[in-house]
This record gives structure tokens, C-alpha cells and sequence, in this order.
């Protein structure tokens, strides 16, 4: 297997990013067709949190927090690292150190399927994190991997460039080809949910404005007085 670090690859132009940071995981995951949501597995170390920003993507060996070192020099500001083991894991590979040296470098939040450790640390720099478990197992520096290289993390395909949007619903995966479009649907999406609220805020039952009375009939669900 080769290995490598790709310094350059393309990224969203900053207006897409900034609107779809204005949206939740869930509106955006609904907008692109209830596509990229990673596993509910990944929680966000403290809240309230949102980010979002151009996928710098990392692929590391179990235990082996190498590549994270690696990934940093190709990280512009309010790029999220996104990091991924070659096998699962849970070891903590990520802490107070690296996060220091992200936020010399304007990584805007880290994306882990995996450990990560300092969480208190962590919370009091504000630096936001979404990962697979909270350990203090400690790592080695010691195994090649790959950065920039297209990944699966918690269930999902990020290639590098895609743009991750987190909150504390989760995570979800922006292809960056996408990304425009998935903005302006996520903005029609929002105008038709602020309509809803009004009808419920009336009084509307979602029943009849859904049309669900007639669904419920033709499932042969019956009312009884």
C-alpha cells in the first residue's frame, strides 16, 4: 500500500461554507436527500458547539496518532480535521498538545472516529471536537498512513475538500461538488419549516396538513367515538 501526503486539493468557496454553517446537521442531511450523516456514535466533548469548514482528511493505524502531526502543515484556517483508523479503535489519539498546535494553525475542529483524551483541557480552550470515545489510552507516533486521501469515517465517505457541518446532533458529509446546491435547498428548506411552525402555532393539526388522515384510512387504521 502506497502512502502519502497531499499538500494541495481544492476547496468550497467560502460563501458555501459560511451559509451551510448557518443550517443544523439534521436540515442539511434533509436537503441533500438524507445523505452523510455519520453514526450517531460521534458526540460532540462539550456543547453548545456548531462548526463547519473544507474536510482536511486523515488516515491513520490504530493507536497511532502519526498522521495527525502529518496533516497539520496542509491545514488552512477553518479547515476540520477528519480522522479515521485503518481498523477500529478507540484509543485516545488526540489531546490538549495537538489541539494547541491546530489552533496555531486555524484547523477549526476535529472530526475523530476514535479517542480522544484531555477532554477537560480540550472544553476550557473552546476547541471543538466530535469522536467515537473519550480515553486516556495513549498512543505511539510509529505507522505510516495517508493524508488528503479519500476516507470512511464513522460510516461515511469524506474526500478532501467536502465540507463537514457538526453540531450536537452529529456530524454530516457535504460532497464539495454539491455543496452550492445543497445550500440554496437548505435555505428552501428552512423558509417551508418557518411556514409549518406558524400552522402549528395556530393550532394546525400536522395530521390534516400533512394529508396523514387519508394515509391512516388507506392503512385501514379505524376511529372509535
Amino acid at each position: 500500500m502506497t502512502h502519502r501526503v497531499v499538500r494541495t486539493f481544492d476547496r468550497p468557496a467560502a460563501d458555501v461554507v459560511q451559509a451551510l454553517a448557518g443550517f443544523g446537521t439534521a436540515t442539511v442531511s434533509e436537503a441533500q436527500g438524507r445523505r452523510g450523516l455519520m453514526g450517531p456514535f460521534m458526540r460532540p466533548i462539550y456543547q453548545p458547539v456548531q462548526v463547519a469548514g473544507p474536510a482536511v482528511t486523515v488516515l491513520c493505524q490504530p493507536g497511532d496518532n502519526l498522521m495527525i502531526h502529518a496533516s497539520i502543515e496542509t491545514c488552512r484556517p477553518g479547515d476540520v480535521l477528519v480522522v479515521t483508523t485503518a481498523s477500529e479503535s478507540t484509543d485516545g489519539m488526540f489531546g490538549e498538545l495537538l489541539a494547541v498546535s491546530c489552533r496555531a494553525h486555524g484547523v477549526a475542529a476535529l472530526v475523530i472516529d476514535a479517542g480522544v483524551r484531555d477532554t477537560a483541557d480540550l472544553t476550557k480552550m473552546q476547541f471543538p471536537v466530535w469522536a467515537r470515545a473519550i480515553s486516556a489510552q495513549g498512543t505511539v507516533k510509529a505507522t505510516p498512513g495517508s493524508v488528503n486521501v479519500p476516507i470512511v469515517c464513522a460510516g461515511a465517505l469524506v474526500n478532501p475538500g467536502d465540507v463537514i457541518v457538526a453540531d450536537a446532533d452529529g456530524v454530516v458529509v457535504v460532497p464539495r461538488a454539491d455543496a452550492a446546491d445543497v445550500a440554496r435547498l437548505g435555505r428552501e428548506r428552512v423558509g417551508r419549516e418557518e411556514q409549518t411552525r406558524e400552522r402549528l402555532r395556530s393550532g394546525e393539526l400536522g395530521l390534516d396538513f400533512y394529508g396523514l388522515r387519508d394515509k391512516l384510512k388507506a392503512m385501514g387504521v379505524e376511529y372509535i367515538d
